[in-house]
């Protein structure tokens, strides 16, 4: 982290008891703001837009996101692109690691978020409580809408594993919206779709969307998030005082409020 250095002159050396012309010179390091670059997925928006702020005072740096799908930024990472801080999936964490993206010994899990159903605001909540009511609710929807798997959206990519597991992924295509990317419960708050399909931190946030809950626990799958600081970190120091700020107790309060589970 950059400093500034002072030298002092003291005019009145004697009414200190010093010699007079005697002048005595220190350096008096204060830390000068940095720029804390972070990656991280659209599923952590919601958390992340509150934190950026509290962590901007407590550190007195600047938290700089930029945000996109999963395997948008892993497919970046790997073509050369770095950050002071990379926070994705775990498995993809792993594999930035492998590959020399990662500084050993620096991943931390921060937060996980489970992929869940939504539904419109006053609408009746349907049965997902086992995989049978939860395959007929979603033969019953007139229109099922999540993140298309072609973009690499994680929940999308998930939910569609999940038709072919449930064996109704031809019945499911006439009434399919896809979206590019963590919109599924903005288009069900507006009508566009009955069903919505997403992480549960990208339902909860939205108004005019009711959070139904997680698949039912054979079909559950939760996202779990971790942050390491890039090799090519151009602030290494607060990149770590930005990890644990995410892992400590000011953020797991956040991110509980918006749908994760901290650690």
């Amino acid at each position: 982290m950059r400093r500034r250095a002072f030298t002092a002159g003291l005019a009145a050396a004697a009414s200190v008891g010093l010699l007079p012309g005697v002048t005595v010179s220190f350096d008096a390091t204060a830390a000068e703001p940095v720029e804390v670059e972070l990656l991280t997925s659209v599923a952590l928006t919601s958390a992340l837009s509150e934190l950026a702020p509290q962590f901007d005072r407590a550190s007195g740096d600047k938290l700089v996101i930029g945000y996109s799908l999963i395997a948008d930024i892993r497919k970046r990472i790997l073509n050369g692109e770095t950050a002071d801080v990379i926070m994705l999936s775990r498995p993809v964490m792993d594999e930035l690691l492998r590959q020399n993206k990662i500084v050993p010994g620096s991943i931390v899990n921060v937060a996980g978020t489970a992929v869940a159903v939504a539904v419109r605001a006053g609408a009746a909540k349907p049965d997902i409580s086992s995989v049978a009511a939860f395959k007929r609710t979603l033969l019953a929807a007139k229109s099922v809408v999540y993140a298309d798997p072609a973009k690499g959206g994680a929940s999308g990519v998930y939910f569609a594993h999940v038709l072919d597991r449930l064996g109704i992924a031809e019945q499911m295509k006439p009434k399919t919206v896809l979206v590019p990317g963590a919109q599924a419960a903005e288009v069900v708050a507006k009508g566009g779709a009955e069903i919505g399909i997403g992480q549960t931190s990208e339902i909860m946030p939205v108004a005019g969307a009711r959070l139904v809950g997680p698949f039912p626990a054979e079909l559950a799958s939760t996202t779990l998030f971790a942050a390491g600081i890039g090799t090519g970190a151009k602030e290494p120091n607060a990149a770590k005082a930005l990890i644990r700020f995410l892992s400590g107790p000011v953020a797991a309060s956040v991110f509980r409020e918006k749908g994760f589970q901290p650690g």
